[in-house]
């Protein structure tokens, strides 16, 4: 039996519709990068920011700027025109502490979500980067946090509730990481390295569940990197 030639344009076709009817997990898996290894697409606070290339990836590099170092001032830079509310946000981040730093900092990284009140307000994880390795075990039960500012800080937190937003999770200092926050209503989990577990599981964020920016968040002393930033909801 002779085999008909098919048609270039029907192959082609056909190669467009497979694209088009993936399973949903690839869907799901193709969500947009926001654009922020620009400044320009960034609203920032007591931090500065610099496109760069680290560790073989494109990257926005965001540095505490705040004065004399203070832990009461919020250094984030937020991404212009994002609301979150629920969803997933995901992006891959390095935090390291500046070689000024002090020696009692950790590098600390994260992201803010729900952010209000031009960076007053908002829910945030973050990771103590020098925490992951050390030799002292209740330093490591420390390497990743939950805050919420302005009202619940870290030290407020752990004071009123030790244990309970914070946890461990492996963490090299200035490498890579990939982080997941997942947010519903009132409850928000942090997946860390593509962990099928979340490593810290929060059923009660304390603001109300209102819609809110999304920002690139640095502690004290630190020097972090960001990329690969994808929301869905």
């Amino acid at each position: 039996m002779r085999l008909r030639a098919i048609p270039l344009l029907v192959l082609q076709a056909a190669v467009t519709l497979g694209a088009v009817s993936q399973t949903p997990a690839a869907n799901h898996a193709a969500k947009p990068v926001l654009a922020i290894e620009s400044p320009g697409a960034l609203d920032i606070h007591h931090v500065t920011a610099e496109p760069v290339s680290y560790r073989g990836q494109s990257a926005i590099r965001i540095s505490d700027a705040a004065p004399d170092g203070g832990d009461s001032l919020s250094r984030i830079a937020i991404v212009k025109e994002t609301s979150f509310q629920d969803g997933s946000i995901e992006v891959s981040l390095t935090g390291d502490t500046a070689p000024n730093a002090a020696p009692n900092l950790r590098g600390f990284v994260g992201i803010a979500f729900r952010v209000a009140n031009q960076g007053a307000q908002y829910e945030c994880f973050y990771l103590r980067p020098k925490n992951g390795r050390s030799e002292d075990q209740l330093q490591r039960n420390h390497s990743a946090q939950y805050i919420s500012v302005p009202d619940s800080p870290w030290d407020k937190l752990r004071a009123e509730s030790p244990g309970k937003y914070e946890s461990y999770v492996d963490l090299v200092p200035g490498a890579w990481t990939k982080v997941r926050i997942k947010v519903e209503g009132r409850t928000a989990k942090l997946y860390v390295n593509g962990a099928d577990q979340p490593t810290l599981v929060v059923h009660d964020l304390k603001d109300p569940a209102q819609a809110g920016a999304i920002a690139l968040w640095v502690g004290p002393g630190t020097v972090a990197h960001f990329a690969n930033l994808k929301v869905s909801r």
